[in-house]
């Protein structure tokens, strides 16, 4: 760019976006910030913009392809309300480990600290939400702060960045040089480290290797798996990241979350070592922090995370290893044992157990959720991208389906309602060719089901498949464990959602019999445009294991003792 050429504050913007190999951007418009939105109409050639319809699924939008690409999801929306409804998908980015960028528009600069319309703080109110958040005062500084907020995104522990842009700085006219792109930098595991990891599995009788996190991609997961196929390891997948690992293959054993196998949860406790590489180890993946001791676990815990503040930040491990995952994968996969490996029948046993889980029990109900799980087991491909949001809904999906490619598994591990009718969106624009579906509860479902719209608008012909019982299940689940027949605040009248997804313009299917669901998928996927499948279950069907009634029968029995 000629430095001697002015632009607007909104002109310099979108050039650093393009420079930084930005494709595609989530909003929703205001006026805060619309000298950017007349500069992206000069970059529509360069940059796809998806204007959503609430700021919370353009931000959980932003999320999704953060998480699919490992590229930095974008994603503008207004001051004031318009941040506020964005906070979610920050939230969930932050929690998630998602590269991600949130562009707000601010007040003028003349108006700061008068509380004029719409006005907030965005570095107090994002303080803790965000790994960054930096205010925009000068439009000469664009270059310099974009470029640090890219590289903020995406190294050390990947996450979202808040930039706010004062709507007045945006129009200023400057001349200024170009920063240019943004570059990824992976720390690099040692090789006493790989020397000291061989050491310790050499000593092991009952290994577990957990993956999970953030900084993968397709090399890194291939190598991976070219090392646990080796030594033989048995593979569980942290909180929804059942993706990193083909769930088919025979050292696969499951996914420590809220669908766990009770054998898999037997194996964290009785393992003499724990090889986590990439995950966290928060609260979901270890059962409440209650499968690990805290601060010594009693198994020996190696770990590798790419952010070294998440190393001893909770368990104090026997050797952490500060290290990105496409360096620390490549590394291992050249390793081989020296003998054959000690564990062998543990890992079957493990295997065992997983396939065994696969199995559906009977439920409540004209609707088996689990053997329609089983029939999208037997039917998707394996390149098939699955989304969903929280509720008990989830739990049928995470136990009885398998995945198998990285990355067809999109879900919040901050269990953040209402994330996958927008994940799935953004997911079939991302991938078109991909078949995508979209799961969410009743409750999920109606906190961005309005996003429907955006997929028609825009040709993401994704299958929205919405789990129907007439309650925010999980609640409800938790209050009769605990306030057993004293429902309150759980029930909900709903729409007809085969009828409202009828209004949005899609093909709409009802399912009231597990046999329906075969022919209703079928004409979902010819029917050439965006579809929805309400399947109605009993509400007695609340979990996979165990029904609303013996839930309460079982609390009422530990409070008569």
């Amino acid at each position: 760019m000629n430095t001697q050429v002015k632009r607007t504050g909104g002109q310099v913007l979108v050039d650093q976006l393009k420079i930084h190999g930005v494709e595609r951007i989530f909003c929703v418009p205001g006026e805060s910030y619309l000298a950017v939105l007349d500069a992206l109409h000069d970059a529509k050639d360069d940059i796809d913009l998806i204007v959503c319809r609430q700021e919370g699924g353009a931000a959980y939008m932003a999320d999704a392809y953060g998480k699919l690409t490992g590229k930095p999801g974008i994603c503008f929306v207004t001051r004031g309300p318009g941040a506020t409804n964005a906070s979610v998908g920050v939230h969930t980015a932050f929690q998630d480990s998602t590269p991600m960028l949130l562009f707000v528009g601010q007040v003028a600069r003349d108006q700061e600290e008068r509380e004029a319309f719409q006005e907030i703080d965005y570095r107090r109110m994002f303080g803790q939400m965000a790994k960054w958040v930096v205010q925009v005062e000068d439009a000469a500084r664009l270059p310099e702060l974009i470029s640090q907020a890219f590289h903020r995104a995406v190294n050390g522990r990947p996450g979202p960045v808040v930039i706010a842009l004062p709507e007045d700085m945006l129009c200023d006219l400057v001349a200024v040089p170009d920063a240019g792109p943004y570059k990824q930098v992976e720390p690099a595991i040692s090789q006493e480290d790989v020397a000291r990891i061989e050491q310790h599995l050499a000593q092991a009788r009952r290994p577990l290797l957990v993956v999970g996190g953030s900084g993968w991609d397709q090399t890194a997961i291939n190598n991976m798996r070219a090392f646990a196929e080796a030594y033989n390891l048995p593979v569980a997948a942290s909180f929804r990241c059942q993706d990193f690992y083909d769930n088919t293959l025979p050292n696969y054993v499951g996914d420590l979350g809220l669908a766990a196998g009770p054998r898999l949860v037997q194996a964290v406790k009785d393992a003499d070592l724990l090889l986590v590489v990439g995950a966290r180890l928060g609260e979901m993946t270890t059962g409440g922090y209650a499968l690990v001791d805290i601060p010594v676990p009693k198994q020996k815990l190696i770990h590798v995370h790419l952010g070294v503040e998440e190393l001893g930040r909770v368990y104090q491990a026997t050797l952490p290893v500060n290290a990105g995952m496409r360096d620390f994968a490549r590394k291992m996969s050249v390793l081989k044992p020296a003998a054959s490996v000690a564990w062998a029948e543990w890992t079957k046993v493990l295997r065992d157990a997983y396939v065994g889980n696969l199995e559906s029990p009977v439920s409540p109900g004209n609707v088996q959720m689990g053997q329609i799980m089983a029939y999208l087991r037997k039917t998707l491909p394996s390149d098939a991208i699955l989304t969903n949001g929280a509720g008990n809904y989830s739990g049928w999906l995470h136990r009885f389906y398998q995945y198998r490619d990285y990355r067809s598994q999109l879900g919040p591990t901050n269990g953040s309602m209402g994330y996958g009718v927008p994940a799935a969106v953004a997911a079939k624009l991302t991938f078109p060719k991909k078949p995508v579906l979209a799961f969410a509860g009743d409750g999920c479902f109606m906190m961005n089901g309005q996003e429907m719209a955006t997929a028609v608008q825009y040709g993401a012909n994704v299958i929205f498949i919405v789990v129907n019982n007439g309650m925010y299940g999980t609640i409800r689940m938790h209050q009769e464990r605990t306030y057993p027949a004293r429902v309150s605040g759980t029930d909900l009248v709903n729409p007809d959602f085969a009828l409202l997804g009828a209004a949005y313009g899609l093909h709409s299917e009802v399912v009231d019999e597990t046999s329906q669901f075969a022919g209703a998928f079928e004409r979902c996927q010819a029917a050439g445009k965006p579809a929805l499948i309400e399947i109605r279950i009993d509400p007695e069907a609340l979990t996979p294991r165990m029904s609303l009634s013996e839930i309460r029968q079982n609390a009422q029995k530990l409070q008569s003792k």
